[in-house]
């Protein structure tokens, strides 16, 4: 390969990662009848004299598949915390107990199933077309690269290691799809 002509495969490695580590954010937010911590991360509450998210003004559990639990440090705050979560839009019914809020998570109906099955594929979707576009930039990169006198070889290497890491991180974001759609469909 020549020396003074490089394609930086890694920086388009890390940038097709970057996009599935956003699918996996956007599939953590997607309530599926089993708690997890960053259900809470939209919800934030006006502590101190700022709007500060609750994982930073108490302690978040998840002692069983269907419950989470909130252990409040500043007990001044444990009443902003349970109109903050009811208000929240999240369908969750906080139940005080000193410090402590325990979270239910309510079973999901069939219908909500479906409509969260679609979402997450929105989502799938979206995560593909952020990696076929750092395709393209690559393949730009290698088009650019080859009138700058990239030999004809050295085009095809990179071009195909560009379309094997897409290939890659598409099955990928595939296989994260399947999980999630099971995840959400199971009773």
């Amino acid at each position: 390969m020549s020396d003074e002509i490089e394609i930086d495969t890694d920086d388009l490695e890390r940038r097709m990662d970057g996009a599935i580590a956003s699918l996996r954010n956007d599939f953590a937010s997607l309530r599926t009848g089993r708690a997890s911590a960053s259900m809470l991360d939209p919800v934030s509450i006006d502590a101190y004299g700022a709007d500060t998210p609750i994982n930073q003004v108490g302690t978040i559990n998840v002692p069983e598949p269907r419950m989470l639990t909130l252990s409040i440090w500043d007990k001044a705050l444990v009443g902003k915390v349970d109109k903050a979560i009811r208000s929240s839009g999240l369908g969750l019914n906080p139940v005080v107990d000193g410090t402590l809020i325990r979270l239910p998570i309510p079973e999901l109906n069939e219908e909500r199933r479906r409509e969260l099955v679609k979402v997450a594929g929105q989502y799938s979707e979206s995560a593909k077309v952020a990696v076929r576009n750092v395709r393209r930039d690559g393949m730009d990169m290698v088009k650019k690269a080859k009138s700058a006198g990239l030999s004809e070889d050295d085009a095809k290497f990179y071009s195909d290691e560009i379309q094997a890491m897409t290939d890659a991180t598409i099955k990928k974001i595939d296989q994260a799809l399947e999980s999630k759609q099971e995840e959400i469909m199971q009773v």
